[in-house]
């Protein structure tokens, strides 16, 4: 039996080398990986023994040889291939691992023009992975270092590696390939200025198993773009709870997805896809406190989000409440003392975004929606308000402090599923309307939601109004002011009763539909 080896993740290589010379196999090794296990005591065979040429073209041709493919891809069950390698005096290859040279981390790091990227391309190892799955009936194409135990187990009890093994491994490969070939595409296709390419190939690396899905008989998994940069839940590292669930990772990635959109210190409390509380002050401690004020009934049994890192005093306030996770940029000592004391609460820490401005790529700008049969793509609805697009159309204009909550009202409602309306005041949520089936209801269940704390708030709609009869209802419940995107028809019967009734109403000029 022989083996091939050329990796660039050297996590386990040294072992498993050691281990299949001392099971007499006879292992071979490009120019990099052979200097490495050489350092760490393991002598193999040179790739250029195969051969008989050296590394060409500063390393990029060291592989590219009938001696090496030839004994990868020869048919075991076909005499005529093994005769004729025979006659080449071309040996058999049983056991190629190879994993290639990570992309998308590269690119991801850091910005990189367009000729170094080209140069950190992988060709031979993409090459040779694809070349040993094709054959797979007689050849182990491993691509992870996670599959080395496995592999080791096989060629420790029966001398090779076993067919269902192969088989698996192939498929490993295959996608191994095909993830790497599509990162590299969803590069240049970014700097080509390509949104939406021809052929868009998602690329996700397998996070965990969840427990269940939405509800406990759909299975489940988490899985992570590879072309996200910007700080996010999927890169987040878990410091304390049990593990999360489909549903607790959604309200997770909703809340944090929309106190990332405030500049200043901001807590959301969100259920499913919704928030049930949200306020920015520049006193976090004093923001977790308007937030739960939005709705202290719903807060229960919610997480929570910040987009500062927690600080004691927040923490204790949050222990004071019963929720599922805790998500955050960081957290003081303190805190995550104080936090950790309940075992069942999940506690999140999310990276930073890169501070040198480099931005997603690829799928992680695109937003995607399963129907039968296919899938719609779009561009994440990112755009911050245009404050030159804005123009008020009422007789009365806002006063600075409805247009900070009208702002503050305008960012949030972005994140609230359709129909949407959010009811705001010195900057906190008071009233949530969310995925209704007409705007009047959404307004009817923001307004029953916030009470007497409708009065003197300000509105935001996600879309416009067809009627004025929400307008009206708002009013009467003491609303001051509005902000929505207009374009209806009837928005001059709008804009008279908010005449009427001495309100001050913007115009956005741009929707936030979220369905």
């Amino acid at each position: 039996m022989r083996a091939l080896l050329s990796v660039a993740d050297r996590e386990g290589i040294t072992s498993l080398a050691r281990d299949l010379l001392t099971l007499g196999v006879e292992v071979y090794a490009t120019d990099g990986t052979r200097e490495h296990l050489a350092a760490d005591g393991v002598a193999v065979a040179s790739v250029g023994e195969l051969t008989a040429l050296p590394s060409l073209l500063e390393g990029q041709v060291k592989t590219f040889h009938p001696a090496i493919y030839a004994g990868i891809l020869a048919r075991r069950d076909r005499e005529e291939q093994l005769a004729e390698l025979a006659e080449q005096g071309i040996g058999l290859l049983d056991l190629v691992v190879v994993n290639v040279r990570p992309f998308a981390p590269q690119v991801g790091a850091r910005l990189v023009p367009l000729d170094e990227a080209v140069e950190m391309i992988d060709v031979g190892g993409v090459a040779l992975l694809s070349a040993a799955a094709r054959n797979f009936a007689g050849v182990a194409a491993v691509s992870s270092p996670a599959a080395y135990p496995d592999v080791l187990a096989d060629v420790r009890e029966r001398g090779s590696v076993s067919a269902e093994l192969r088989e698996r491994l192939a498929a490993d490969a295959f996608a191994a390939v095909a993830a790497y070939n599509a990162e590299v595409a969803a590069y240049l296709n970014h700097v080509s200025g390509v949104r939406f390419p021809d052929h868009l190939t998602l690329v996700l690396d397998k996070q965990t198993d969840l427990a269940y899905g939405e509800n406990p008989h759909q299975e489940a998994a988490f899985y992570r773009e590879t072309t996200h940069r910007q700080g996010s839940l999927a890169d987040a590292t878990q410091l304390h709870g049990p593990p999360a669930s489909f549903n607790d990772l959604l309200s997770m990635d909703a809340a944090y997805r929309m106190v990332s959109d405030f500049a200043a210190p901001a807590i959301c409390m969100a259920k499913g896809v919704t928030p049930v509380g949200l306020a920015s002050r520049d006193d976090l401690c004093d923001a977790y406190r308007k937030a739960l004020e939005s709705d202290a009934v719903a807060a229960s049994g919610s997480v929570v989000a910040s987009n500062r890192p927690i600080d004691g005093p927040t923490a204790s306030a949050i222990l004071g409440n019963q929720y599922e996770a805790v998500v955050a940029p960081g957290y003081d000592d303190a805190a995550l003392a104080a936090l950790t004391r309940k075992e069942d609460l999940r506690i999140l820490r999310v990276p930073p975004s890169p501070a040198d401005g480099i931005s997603d790529y690829g799928m992680a700008n695109l937003d995607f929606f399963r129907i039968s049969g296919g899938v719609l793509v779009e561009t994440l609805d990112r755009l911050d308000p245009d404050r030159q697009q804005m123009r008020v159309v009422t007789q009365r204009r806002p006063t600075l402090e409805e247009l900070t909550d009208l702002l503050f009202a305008w960012r949030a409602v972005k994140h609230v599923p359709s129909n949407a309306v959010v009811l705001a005041r010195n900057m906190a949520i008071v009233g949530v309307g969310a995925g209704q089936t007409s705007r009047l209801s959404a307004v009817e269940i923001a307004l029953h939601k916030a009470a007497d704390r409708a009065k003197l708030s300000c509105m935001g709609c996600d879309a416009y109004f067809p009627f004025a009869d929400a307008i009206q209802l708002a009013a009467e419940r003491g609303v001051t002011a509005i902000i929505q995107p207009g374009g209806s028809s009837r928005d001059e019967m709008a804009i008279e009763v908010a005449d009427r009734h001495h309100m001050a109403m913007v115009f956005t000029g741009r929707r936030h539909f979220r369905h």
